[in-house]
């Protein structure tokens, strides 16, 4: 089937991060699922026919909870179509236009220095596994790290002589992050005291867990509910600290600028301090 063929193609693109992919499949899949009972293919989409998938994924959910489903849900799911169209059809073939409900603005939470500071001396210890939590946590935030990278991390990719760490993000960009004076700290007391004892065998991961392989994200959710907060922190005392806001994209790997802007919101006053530090004319 050529939809099915196109599918699969599309989801074995190295852009696609291996979470992202899961996720787009189902989306896809659903999207061919209903274009096929509407005795359509892809080459059939137009306009017309996004607007009616978008009022199909606005509708009750018949058969399943009668609730809609939520407005962050449907954006998810016409990006993944969109995602495909492009890849099969060509961006000149995507019909234009905003479709879906508009999502209300809601602004990461960011914890505060003392908070971080809090969660942060909570991992203080001289065991193996205490000095590997207290170097992961202070890492990731440092450096502002997604879950996915701080684990992926091998022992090659921190470089201590050039005070940087080598990341692999989102859809294989790369990235170099400068690396903090306590996270080095706090990373050569883990290599040094802690990893040692952990590791099994030729493990080139440079956080491993108690049976000496690679760190999983759980753990990490496991020490912290939502480690996402911490490179939220990250970006948003940045910004309050006066580091422009294209730097804070380079260093959290974001595509777009936009996506920077809502992750490393600050208060008015705070915005005000920066400007008026930097404006000529403030």
């Amino acid at each position: 089937m050529p939809d099915r063929a196109s599918i699969e193609r599309f989801l074995d693109s190295p852009e696609l991060s291996g979470a992202t992919r899961r996720a787009y499949r189902v989306d896809v899949e659903e999207f061919v699922g209903w274009l096929r009972r509407r005795g359509q293919s892809l080459e059939d989409v137009d306009a017309a026919t996004m607007s009616a998938y978008t009022a199909e994924l606005g509708a009750s959910r018949p058969g399943r909870d009668p609730s809609k489903l939520a407005p962050a849900t449907i954006a998810r799911k016409l990006a993944a179509v969109r995602a495909l169209l492009r890849f099969a059809l060509g961006a000149a073939r995507v019909p234009d236009g905003q479709l879906g409900p508009r999502r209300a603005r809601r602004l990461p939470d960011s914890p505060k220095s003392e908070e971080v500071e809090a969660v942060l001396d909570q991992y203080e210890g001289v065991g193996r596994l205490a000095l590997r939590n207290r170097a992961l946590l202070e890492l990731v935030y440092s450096a502002g790290l997604r879950s996915r990278e701080a684990v992926d991390l091998d022992l090659g990719d921190v470089d201590f002589e050039q005070e940087a760490v080598h990341v692999r993000g989102k859809g294989g960009k790369e990235r170099v992050v400068p690396l903090g004076e306590e996270a080095a700290y706090r990373l050569r007391l883990y290599l040094e005291q802690g990893r040692p004892g952990l590791v099994n065998g030729a493990e080139d991961a440079l956080f491993v867990s108690a049976r000496g392989r690679r760190l999983d994200t759980s753990t990490l959710r496991r020490l912290v509910p939502h480690p996402h907060r911490l490179r939220h922190a990250f970006a948003t005392h940045l910004l309050e600290g006066g580091a422009d806001l294209r730097v804070i994209q380079e260093l959290l790997g974001h595509s777009s600028l936009s996506t920077t802007q809502t992750y490393s919101h600050v208060d008015g006053r705070s915005l005000r301090k920066v400007y008026d530090r930097a404006h000529p004319r403030s």
